[in-house]
Formats: structure tokens, sequence, C-alpha cells
């Protein structure tokens, strides 16, 4: 059974999850951990729980997704994986870190990109890659069937949606990404967003103002 445990970092109150399960195996999602205090919150919660994370995976690379994935490779040895897209995003972030206050940013590496609609397995569990551009270019979310729960970035919000102002952003390509991707998901399904409280798809079909019923497009 899929269990997952949400983190709050960094002055951007980014959410980080550890998604893991019966086997002990996991996966660091989006690691927004800088401070020294940040990092040990993290591991302190791996090594409790006696679990064995084998792969890092940044739904976007924005730099509050990003800012411990140097910590987790480096922690325990595992790849980071990542849409080809993000690649620039990534790149970029080293340029503008000290600018935003973390000068002691340090810079991680691909070492896989993921496809659209590619499975990422780990102990018993699978995800599957969801492709949900607008808010970043290359921007993935992770949904679980089994457990109905969706890891959704920087997509879809409790009655928000992801800004669209940054470069490689577009409005209208997140509203229809999120309508004919994520919406396409059951409505019961649990939505685990980059910021901010967990929803759900269909509490936002119904209530979003952004793409819910009531939205204009």
């Amino acid at each position: 059974m899929l269990k997952i445990k949400c983190f709050t970092f960094n002055p951007f109150a980014e959410n980080t999850y550890v998604l893991y399960d019966e086997t002990g195996e996991a996966v660091i999602v989006d690691p927004g951990c800088y401070e020294k205090g940040e990092k040990a919150e993290l591991f302190d919660f791996v090594k409790e729980n006696q679990l064995t994370p084998v792969k890092l995976l940044n739904t976007h690379c924005h730099i509050d997704h990003v800012l411990g994935n140097a910590f987790a490779i480096n922690s325990y040895d595992i790849p980071l994986w990542f849409h080809k897209d993000e690649e620039p995003i990534l790149r970029a972030v080293y340029s503008y870190a000290s600018n935003y206050g973390f000068p002691l940013y340090q810079e991680s590496h691909a070492h896989h990109y993921i496809q659209d609609g590619e499975l990422i397995k780990f102990g018993n569990t699978t995800l599957e890659s969801i492709l949900v551009p607008g808010h970043a270019p290359g921007h993935l979310v992770f949904y679980n069937e089994a457990s109905g729960i969706c890891i959704a970035g920087d997509t879809l919000f409790q009655g928000s949606i992801g800004r669209t102002d940054l470069p490689g952003g577009d409005h209208q390509t997140l509203l229809n990404a999120i309508k004919t991707r994520l919406f396409a998901l059951p409505d019961a399904t649990k939505v685990y967003p980059g910021h901010g409280p967990a929803t759900t798809i269909g509490g936002e079909k119904k209530f979003n103002p952004f793409v819910g019923q009531q939205a204009r497009f």
C-alpha cells in the first residue's frame, strides 16, 4: 500500500513528498530542503522509517522544487529523473539562486529523462507519468491508480492553478492540459500539490475558478 509523507520547506512553502510502500523502497519528489534543519528533517524521517530511497523525481525544475536535489542524490546515491524539457530550467537555477537568497545552492544533473506515459516503479508501486505543461514546459505529474493519488506539482491547487508568467509558461496551455489530462482522472483522485493543502479532482472540477464548471475560457 502506498504511503505519502509531506514536508513543507523553504521560504516558498514548497511541498516535498516521500512516497513509499510496505517493501521499504521509496521515491523522493521535489526536494525543496535547503537549510540544515530541513535536510535533517527529511533525512531523519527516512532513517526512522527504515526506508530505502531508489529514485529522485522532479515534477519540474523551478528553484523551490530542486533546492535539495544535490542533497538527496549525495545522501542516497540515487538517480535524478525529470522530463527533458525541464533541462534548461534546471540549468538556469544556478545563475539566479543567490539573487533569491540561496547562495549555497548546489547543481544537480539528470540521470534519466522521463517520457509522457512512462511507468516509474519502486517496491510494489507503479507511478504513471503524465505531461501537464503550462506552468513549466516539461511539467509532469505522477499518478498511482491503485491508491487514487496524484502528485501534481504546480499544475493544480486547491482553488487555483500554477502561475504561468515564468519562462516557459503559458496560461492557455496549462488550462487545456489540466482539462484534458488531469480532469481525465477519476473524480475521487486525491491531488497532492506543490504548495498548499491536498484536494481532489472532483472538487476542482466543480469549484476551481480557473478550470472548474463555472470558469470561463
